[in-house]
């Protein structure tokens, strides 16, 4: 099949240039927001939805000894692992939390330096707190229900754990960064599976790219264990919003051309959600425009 390229993502960032509103921002950067930013709909026989106006397999370095992609998929096999600190990330290839697991940041939430905390994806991913006494592993249960009960349209998963997202007076939020993103909704339709993440809050030029690799490989490996075709992933955000110290950067992808998206392949075969890692994917066919550097990142 040829693939054509898509436009979708770049198609959102004007739509937010366009008709966002300025708003400021608890991070001290005003963003430029759009609520109900309209869904992106990738279907994976058109390639794998990856970021095609700058690079995101630049070269690894001593700075970044993972690749950009490979990160965003390691971030999401460590959290369906119920990684929640520094170190069990970095054990699975995941290095760019350290500026939000500061001592100063996580002091002040009562945590330990280094730990996400039990409101994070990890802890609600893999151990969701129930009110019988041992925790709950989401991603575990859905699967076993997809196996069993494919037609059902009760296969979602929360990234969200409220007592420990909340503030206000009186109330310690237990987690460094409130989840933004990992709402999913897991509908079989005869053999095709569709990922369907909602995001509460996106950076789209910085948060947004990773996300849309790292669910639309999580597609691929829901779909390899419970033996369904891997065929679209939508993805829908709340608060979609540009800082505005990345407006001239998304200038300059909008001035570049359209690429048709590369290709995934999944090269592990297992029954086992939990044993993938970032190495079982292998990236083939990736043209994209060079690498924008300095590109802000609100911390």
């Amino acid at each position: 099949m040829q693939k054509t390229p898509d436009t979708q993502y770049r198609e959102r960032l004007q739509l937010i240039l366009d008709e966002g509103t300025r708003v400021e921002s608890q991070t001290g950067t005003d963003t430029i927001s759009y609520v109900g930013l309209p869904p992106m709909r990738f279907k994976l026989a058109n390639g794998f939805p990856m970021l095609m106006e700058r690079n995101m397999a630049p070269k690894t370095s001593n700075r970044l000894p993972v690749t950009i992609w490979r990160q965003a998929i390691g971030e999401i096999i460590a959290f369906m692992n119920g990684a929640r600190t520094q170190a069990e990330l970095e054990k699975l290839g995941v290095s760019w939390w350290s500026s939000w697991v500061t001592e100063k940041k996580c002091h002040k939430r009562g945590l330990e330096t280094g730990d996400l905390g039990p409101g994070s994806y990890g802890a609600a991913f893999h151990d969701f707190p129930t009110a019988e006494g041992p925790t709950y592993n989401q991603f575990q249960n859905i699967v076993e229900q997809i196996r069993e009960l494919p037609h059902l349209k009760t296969h979602f998963i929360s990234p969200w754990i409220p007592q420990y997202t909340i503030r206000g007076k009186g109330k310690t939020q237990k987690v460094v960064v409130c989840p933004c993103h990992g709402w999913i909704h897991l509908l079989v339709h005869g053999n095709k599976l569709t990922l369907h993440m909602f995001q509460r809050s996106g950076d789209l030029p910085i948060g947004v790219p990773s996300n849309m690799v790292q669910y639309a490989a999580l597609l691929m490996m829901i779909a390899e264990v419970t033996s369904l075709e891997p065929y679209e992933y939508v993805h829908t955000i709340s608060d979609a919003h540009i800082y505005v110290d990345q407006v001239e950067a998304v200038k300059t992808m909008l001035e570049r051309d359209p690429r048709a998206f590369p290709t995934m392949k999944l090269t592990k075969k297992t029954n086992d959600i939990f044993t993938f890692r970032h190495t079982d994917f292998e990236l083939s066919d990736y043209n994209p425009h060079p690498g924008i550097k300095g590109i802000p990142v609100a911390i």
